[in-house]
Formats: C-alpha cells, sequence, structure tokens
C-alpha cells in the first residue's frame, strides 16, 4: 500500500510498525480470521480485551490455537462451545509480557464481534485489538501493563487518530454483552504509561 493511499500513514520511515503494518519486535502467527478493511477506513479507535483458555488458567497454547482455528474441543469441556468460533485479535500479551501478532494492523481482525461506539457500529472495520491473558478480576502482571504500553505507543505512532479518549474496553462497545478487560484492569496506571 503507497503512503499517499493510506489514511493512517503519518509520513515518517521511523515506525515500529512495517509497511505492512506488522510489530518486527513481536511473534507472528498470522490468523486466517481476518480480511480486508473498507477501502478508505481511517484506524482511529483501540480497543482492550482479556482472554483465558481455559477460563482462569494461563499459560499453554489455547489461545493461539482458538486465534490459528485448530483448538481441540476434546482438550477441555470449555472448548467445545468455542472451538467452531472464528475469531482474532492483532495482539495478544502474555502475563509474562510477550507479545503475539496474529493479524496486520492493516487488516481488519474479528476481535470486537457486535459492537458500537459513539453511534457507530462495526468496530472491527476501523479499530485494533489488544488481548491481554488475564481476567476480569485477576489483576494484570506489571509485565503486561508495560508491553501494552509499548505497544499502544507505536500503534499511536502510526495510527495518530488513536487519540487517548479513543482506547477502550471490549464492555464500553459491547456494553451487557462483554465485561471485558475487567474492573482488575487498572486504565490509570495503563494510560499514564501511554500518555507520558
Amino acid at each position: 500500500m503507497e503512503m499517499e493511499d493510506n489514511p493512517n500513514a503519518v509520513g515518517s520511515d521511523s515506525l515500529n510498525l512495517d509497511a505492512d503494518g506488522w510489530l518486527p519486535s513481536a511473534r507472528r502467527l498470522p490468523s486466517p480470521n481476518s480480511d480486508a478493511r473498507p477501502p478508505g477506513t481511517l484506524i482511529d479507535l483501540l480497543v482492550i480485551h482479556n482472554i483465558s483458555l481455559p477460563p482462569g488458567e494461563f499459560a499453554g497454547d489455547w489461545i493461539d490455537d482458538l486465534f490459528l482455528n485448530r483448538l481441540d474441543p476434546g482438550a477441555h469441556p470449555y472448548f467445545v462451545a468455542i472451538a467452531p468460533v472464528r475469531v482474532s485479535a492483532h495482539f495478544l500479551i502474555r502475563r509474562d509480557g510477550r507479545l503475539t501478532q496474529y493479524v496486520s494492523c492493516e487488516q481488519r481482525a474479528w476481535h470486537a464481534g457486535v459492537s458500537v461506539f459513539m453511534g457507530r457500529e462495526r468496530c472491527n472495520d476501523y479499530s485494533i485489538g489488544i488481548e491481554l491473558e488475564g481476567t476480569d478480576c485477576i489483576p494484570f502482571t506489571s509485565a503486561q501493563y508495560c508491553a501494552l504500553a509499548d505497544c499502544t505507543r507505536q500503534i499511536r505512532a502510526r495510527y495518530p487518530a488513536i487519540v487517548p479518549e479513543r482506547i477502550v474496553g471490549h464492555s464500553d462497545i459491547a456494553p451487557g454483552r462483554k465485561t471485558d478487560p475487567g474492573p482488575a484492569f487498572d486504565w490509570g496506571r495503563y494510560l499514564k504509561g501511554v500518555v507520558s
């Protein structure tokens, strides 16, 4: 994609995201659960999620398997219902701060589902989704906050329309349906690391 054809480009070669929307410092596991954004889309929303598989358990490859459509429904009773679901996120931050990218930021990841922000539906079209390995009620780690702040700064350098007021939780765009990142997520701590 040429810079002049990209409504999100800011014209700098020093940005950490490469020209195709991948972060070189992240482990890359391309997910099939993505597609093209509508033409001319301005990426101007960042959505924070949490995920753990099985619920409340950390480590293992289950999240990768879900996003790559290879989750074994026989491996855990919880997986029976979710194995057929086709979902992804742009990024996942593990408990130890390790970062995985599944979808180019230039592409649409399937993370938000039925959603609306400030009256505008289909948040997947114009957002970037970051998953934190965790739950609504277990505190996130210092390594995760550091990695999340760093990732956010790099995303915002490439997509300056994502101002702090347009960084939200999944619960903000799908109220009543989603609760993440939940009350254990410290928004003040996170945003301080993003805007400082």
